[in-house]
């Protein structure tokens, strides 16, 4: 049996959000699922090893890049390139229209999709969980699981020489947007305070964009350079071994946050511009939300209230 998922959301934790329910399918059905994602998801660094996930196909809607998926006559191509697998299950994480059509154009005898045209009332976990429970019989409560070779992470010991004496923390300084951004100095008070009480090592996870560089530089050029390991340079597969042999992570609300709770690591994740449900949907994940906010959301705009004293008491908290 052969069963596609078209996941068709933009980043890298949507598509991490959606792998318990993938995962389910394909234990119920005893094989590997397929995805259809776009490139942006990164899906094919991250899930190239993971015993659930047979091929990552593609999505290419990217105007500026690659366009061959967009409009009619690139959903007439979508529609050739999924026949050429022979699929016979589909299930689309979306309630479009087009989707739905082109799956049925496609020739696939079963097609699972969410109600057409109720995108705006869909959350993000429990639209997914009533839908897997309706039409699959599955009750899916599990965290996102994302695995690596034993070889491979082994491998990342050595070459960033992470010393088991030491304590090694990811963190995500990254994150898709300024507002997620939590400034350098809120970093750089954990690190004072964490290397107080206990040898430390830090690996600074981010991107390339101008003001992600300009809070690497700022750690970076402090008194605790030797502390830190800069991954910028690296791949998100070339990242996968090195997070996963971190005792934690703290995290901006960014991919790395994503990927290294999957990985099993125990996240910190700091929520200061995106709905709380983006930090606490994994039982790896433990969200710090900015002083004098009970909830966050989009808008909240508060990277400047997150405290650095709640990071570390949590972080005591995990390591002992």
């Amino acid at each position: 049996m052969k069963i596609l998922a078209v996941q068709n959301r933009m980043g890298i934790g949507d598509t991490v959000i959606f792998l318990p329910f993938i995962k389910a399918v394909s234990k119920k059905f005893n094989t590997p699922i397929n995805l259809l994602v776009k490139e942006s998801s990164k899906a094919d660094q991250y899930l190239y090893q993971t015993d659930y996930i047979d091929k990552i196909i593609i999505l290419r809607r990217d105007k500026k890049t690659d366009y061959k998926h967009g409009g009619f006559f690139g959903s007439l191509n979508l529609i050739n390139d999924i026949k050429k697998y022979n699929f016979d299950k589909i299930i689309i994480f979306n309630s479009s229209l087009r989707y739905n059509l082109i799956a049925r154009l496609t020739g696939i005898s079963e097609i699972y999709q969410y109600p057409l045209f109720q995108k705006k009332r869909q959350h993000i976990i429990e639209t997914p969980r009533i839908f897997f429970q309706k039409k699959f019989d599955l009750d899916v409560h599990e965290d996102p699981e994302i695995q690596i070779d034993d070889e491979i992470n082994n491998e990342s010991t050595d070459i960033f020489k992470n010393n088991k004496n030491e304590i090694n923390i990811l963190l995500g300084i990254g994150g898709s947007g300024p507002t997620k951004r939590i400034p350098a100095k809120t970093f750089l008070e954990v690190i004072d305070r964490m290397i107080e009480i206990k040898k430390s090592k830090f690996f600074l996870a981010t991107g390339k964009s101008e003001e992600e560089q300009l809070i690497l530089n700022e750690i970076l050029n402090s008194k605790f350079k030797n502390n830190c390991v800069s991954l910028d340079n690296l791949s998100i597969k070339e990242t996968l071994p090195i997070i996963k042999n971190c005792n934690l992570s703290i995290c901006n609300d960014s991919s790395f946050s994503h990927l290294s709770a999957a990985l099993g690591i125990k996240t910190i994740t700091l929520m200061a511009d995106t709905p709380l449900i983006y930090g606490n949907y994994s039982s790896k994940m433990f969200p710090i939300l900015p002083d004098g906010e009970k909830e966050v959301t989009h808008d909240t705009l508060a990277k400047d209230k997150i405290n650095p004293n709640k990071i570390f008491k949590k972080i005591l908290e995990i390591l002992n």
